[in-house]
């Protein structure tokens, strides 16, 4: 087990296979912050992070005094210290909605993807989640044909946790059809090009598509 030195820039701990990690390491790169990204484990933690972290959970933000260990919290943090560019919107309603569209993609979604994800539930379970998680992707999927990315013509923190679950797909053994889920497709061509969302990936995440 290793430990944390003093460090005098931010330092994000994540789980190089985790979801929620992904998405905070999406706003990390879109915002090109210099950040010390460290691989690890829930069970290999460094000692000094155990004491921070109450619940000894990844992903963990560490930015000076600050310690920060929700995913959600971590990302509108980033977006308000770093407002360039931004990844909420500036007006209150529009916030609020894009704040409700994370929600339900957390109760809607990463319910079901964590449940397969994790693989300790029995086997029937886990099927159930995985027809629940691919029947509610494509009844959305033409809403992807409105605009470029999730209700919006510009690139969200809303997209940020979408993404790394999309990825996922094939980890999570969910099949779409192209022809039936095509404005989806479109859609993930468009999230995974972008460079930030390249320069997000971990090792592990990249061998889940090769």
């Amino acid at each position: 087990m290793g430990v944390v030195a003093k460090r005098s820039s931010m330092t994000f701990f994540s789980d190089g296979d985790d979801h929620y990690s992904h998405r905070v390491r999406i706003v990390l790169a879109e915002k090109g912050v210099a950040v010390d990204i460290v691989d690890c484990k829930v069970d290999d933690m460094p000692e000094d992070l155990v004491g921070l972290n109450p619940y000894n959970s990844l992903p963990t933000l560490l930015d000076r005094e600050l310690v920060l260990y929700e995913s959600g919290v971590m990302m509108e943090y980033l977006d308000e210290r770093f407002p360039h560019p931004p990844l909420l919107p500036v007006y209150p309603v529009a916030r609020a909605e894009s704040r409700l569209f994370m929600y339900r993609i957390q109760r809607d979604w990463c319910k079901y993807a964590d449940t397969i994800l994790q693989g300790v539930a029995d086997h029937d379970e886990i099927e159930r989640c995985r027809k629940e998680l691919r029947d509610s992707l494509v009844s959305i999927s033409l809403i992807f044909s409105e605009k470029p990315f999730f209700m919006s013509d510009e690139f969200t923190i809303v997209d940020c946790c979408i993404a790394p679950l999309l990825w996922r797909l094939p980890v999570m053994e969910i099949e779409l059809s192209q022809t039936q889920c095509a404005p989806l497709f479109s859609y993930m061509k468009r999230l995974f090009s972008r460079e930030s969302f390249q320069a997000s990936l971990s090792d592990a995440e990249r061998e889940m598509r090769d």
